[in-house]
Parts: structure tokens; C-alpha cells; sequence
């Protein structure tokens, strides 16, 4: 699947966040996902909320992982962890870059740095494991 037919798959199956979360780019075993925060997506004090930025970490996995496998939207995550390691940059889009690690039939591990745009540093880094469901698991090597 390419971007546009990743953010065609957000919007018809997860309504809740398509527009919000934009696919920037797609190669492979890899995704690029933008957030623009907006007040919702704040906690006190103005900053960006942990569970925006791991929302952000998990769609951004599971979207590399539908680049590859096609629209399952059963694949669920088994295992995440996440460092929040700074403050994102004010009034900054977010930017997730997701890489795959390992494509089993079972299983798909991936990392995740979220970088506000124009920074080098990271704002967060995670860690996730995704379950693929059993249709697919048959033809995966």
C-alpha cells in the first residue's frame, strides 16, 4: 500500500483519527507519519500529552506494517514501550519514522523516533510488536 492508500484505509476504517494523522511517506519496511497537534492533544503546562505521542508511535508501526501486508485491519499490538525523552518543539508538527525490524508470519517488531519537524533531536523513541492476523500469517516467509 502507498500513502495515499494508507490514508485511504484510515479513513474508512478508523474514522476517529484520519485527518488528524497524515502519511507522509512510505518505502519499504518504513513510514512516515505527521501529526499537527492542536489543543486537544496538550496537557497542562502546553506540552504535547504521552498518550498523543504514543498514539502517534503505534499508528506509525502498524501503517509500515500495512504498507507491506495490505489492509488488515485486525493486526493488533502485542508489546510497546516508549522513552519520552523531551519536550516537543512548540507550535512544531510531529513527525514519527517508523522502521520494521523483523516481518514474521506471527509477529512484526518495529522502532519509532518522533521528532518535532525541523529538529534533530528526538522527542520520544519506542519499541512495538504487532500480532498479524492468522489470513495473513500463511503467506509471509
Amino acid at each position: 500500500m502507498d500513502a495515499a492508500a494508507l490514508g485511504a484505509f484510515l479513513a474508512r476504517d478508523f474514522p476517529q483519527v484520519s485527518g488528524e494523522f497524515t502519511v507522509d511517506s512510505v518505502a519499504p519496511m518504513q513510514a512516515v507519519i505527521r501529526l499537527s497537534p492542536s489543543d486537544r492533544h496538550l496537557r497542562p503546562g502546553g506540552t504535547v500529552s504521552g498518550p498523543t505521542l504514543f498514539a502517534l508511535a503505534d499508528l506509525a508501526i502498524y501503517l509500515a506494517l500495512l504498507a507491506i501486508i495490505g489492509p488488515e485491519a485486525l493486526a493488533v499490538t502485542t508489546n510497546a514501550s516508549i522513552d519520552f525523552m523531551r519536550k516537543p518543539a512548540s507550535g512544531r508538527d510531529l513527525l514519527a519514522e517508523a522502521r520494521l525490524l523483523k516481518l514474521g508470519r506471527v509477529l512484526a517488531v518495529g522502532d519509532v523516533l518522533i521528532r518535532s519537524e525541523g529538529e534533530a533531536e528526538p522527542v520520544a523513541r519506542a519499541a512495538l510488536t504487532y500480532s498479524i492476523p492468522p489470513a495473513r500469517q500463511a503467506g509471509l516467509g
